[in-house]
């Protein structure tokens, strides 16, 4: 998948800070058999993180538009856009450029228009026919590496109606035997990320764990438990069979599997909590293969258990957010149940840590001693390594910012180069056909992509946001360079150092000079200011 042209017509988001914004992210006539994603980057409150946000929305309006069994609410109904997009609906196909609309004419509630390109006509597209369906992106990721909602919003919308769903099929005998459909929203934030980390490290090849833990010089999984409880204080006691969280037959079968899996458990039957501890050899893993075959359908078993904590919380609190979702106050959210209080959590995850120079014995790391930058890169490369096929699109709020910059200059090629079972996203591959947005205040993405790639987002003098490609060429350009440009911030160094060095610039004192320049670290600045101190005392004959 390759996002072509993102048209924002009126969106209530932001308070309309993104309407008519009408952006082209690539030519038709790109390679698009290469994975090449696209930065936006700009000062605070310039409408990146929205835009992104953007993105997701008008995708949950066309899921649920067209399959609404997998989407079941639409977070912004009033949305109107026009986006267009390349995709692969078939493995040895050509791709398929796609045009999706919603504008309103009239006051009448605007019609959803989907077409595709045959040669020079657009052809209009049934939204309830499969075949149309394989037209529309197979997954669309966001990932926040903090507490920033902006992006959250439509997929924890996804999230709540998933939830609610597995609630009304369970308590019906009828539906009960039903599955019910995996969201096409999926977010990775810091809640998931230890069901992204230990799903690929008990189903990823070999190559791929390492890949995964190089950098936090672990070598492999070494035990970890898992806590399933369903009966909960702060849920009523319904005449069910069950005391608390009621489960259809499918999550009954993944908890079934999770305990063939297990080492040991135990389970309270006045709590209903299921205690699932495991040790991590090649027979582990081999249950686990027999059962999911892959990270990925672990990943969806877990993140599906992880959804119903969604339902500890009381129906007064799921209705406000529903309700402000509607009136489009974004700084709400569902709340995090304690720990306690989880339907599904991780304890107690343990890796074995890389031996070095003559270490005999084996040296055992707890994850939560890792420092955020560590939690960080593992989450994001086991997201990359476990998504890996086709027409998937990743939004990245600020992937990058709690590495260091070492972790930050390498960031980009470590996606390029990390392998999957789909291939390297470097090489023309099944992975490689994906589309990916991110968005950063640092100039290191930047310097890894060609200015075309690069966005730049800015308010002009009326408070509308303008978007632009840099008139430099990033590839390659230095970080001041890319600051200068993205920032105008020149030079590139901190306002209380920049002031004093103009304060010093118009000193006629030497000894001023002289003993400043002393405090001062290298940079062109300096090498201007150790020019007026020898202009200073030329002109004083010192």
């Amino acid at each position: 998948m390759k996002l072509l042209r993102v048209c924002i017509i009126a969106a209530e988001t932001c308070g309309g800070l993104l309407d008519d914004v009408n952006v082209g992210l690539r030519s038709p006539l790109n390679d698009y058999y290469s994975f090449d994603p696209l930065c936006l980057i700009g000062p605070n409150g310039s409408g990146k993180s929205q835009f992104l946000q953007v993105i997701a929305e008008i995708f949950q309006s066309v899921f649920h538009t067209c399959i609404s069994e997998e989407e079941r609410i639409e977070g912004n109904p009033e949305l109107q856009f026009k986006i267009e997009y390349f995709i692969y609906p078939q493995e040895n196909q050509l791709p398929i450029r796609v045009r999706i609309s919603r504008e309103a004419v009239d006051r009448k509630r605007p019609p959803l228009i989907i077409q595709r390109r045959e040669e020079y006509d657009w052809i209009d597209c049934d939204p309830k026919a499969p075949e149309t369906h394989a037209l529309l992106p197979q997954k669309v990721v966001g990932y926040t590496s903090g507490n920033n909602e902006t992006l959250s919003l439509p997929f924890l919308v996804s999230r709540s109606g998933y939830a609610d769903e597995v609630g009304r099929r369970a308590l019906n005998v009828a539906t009960r035997s039903q599955s019910v459909p995996d969201t096409r929203l999926m977010l990775i934030d810091y809640e998931t990320h230890l069901e992204v980390l230990v799903a690929n490290l008990l189903l990823g090849e070999d190559f791929q764990r390492e890949a995964l833990l190089k950098e936090a010089q672990l070598q492999d999984l070494h035990s970890f438990r898992c806590i399933i409880q369903l009966a909960h204080q702060k849920k009523s006691k319904k005449k069910t069979k069950r005391k608390g969280i009621q489960l259809t037959d499918e999550l009954e079968t993944y908890i079934d599997q999770l305990q063939r899996c297990a080492t040991c458990y135990t389970y309270d039957d006045k709590t209903e909590t299921y205690i699932f501890d495991y040790w991590i050899n090649e027979h582990t893993r081999e249950a686990f293969r027999s059962f999911w075959g892959n990270a990925l359908n672990l990943y969806s078993s877990f993140h599906k258990l992880a959804m119903l904590n969604d339902l500890v919380l009381s129906k007064k609190t799921r209705d406000r957010f529903r309700r402000d979702t509607r009136t489009r106050r974004f700084a709400s959210r569902l709340p995090e149940p304690q720990d306690e209080d989880k339907v599904f959590r991780f304890e107690r995850v343990i890796f074995r840590k890389q031996k070095t120079g003559e270490e005999i014995n084996e040296e055992e790391v707890d994850y939560v001693s890792l420092s955020d930058g560590e939690h960080q890169l593992c989450q994001l490369l086991g997201m990359f390594c476990m998504l890996s096929s086709p027409n998937i699109l990743f939004l990245l709020d600020e992937p990058e910012s709690h590495f260091n910059p070492q972790w930050r200059v390498k960031f980009i090629s470590r996606i390029f180069d990390l392998p999957t079972k789909d291939g390297e996203r470097r090489k023309p591959s099944r992975a490689a056909r994906q589309d990916c947005l991110l968005t950063t205040h640092a100039p290191f993405i930047p310097s890894d992509m060609q200015r075309e790639k690069v966005f730049i987002f800015s308010k002009n003098e009326d408070d509308k946001i303008q978007i632009n490609n840099p008139d430099v060429e990033t590839f390659g350009s230095t970080f001041d360079t890319i600051i200068e440009e993205c920032f105008r911030i020149r030079p590139p160094i901190s306002q209380r150092s920049r002031d004093k060095i103009e304060k010093l610039m118009k000193s006629d004192h030497p000894e001023e000079i002289q003993a400043g320049i002393q405090e001062l670290g290298d940079s062109v600045e300096k090498a201007f200011l150790a020019d007026h101190l020898r202009q200073v005392r030329n002109r004083d004959g010192v």
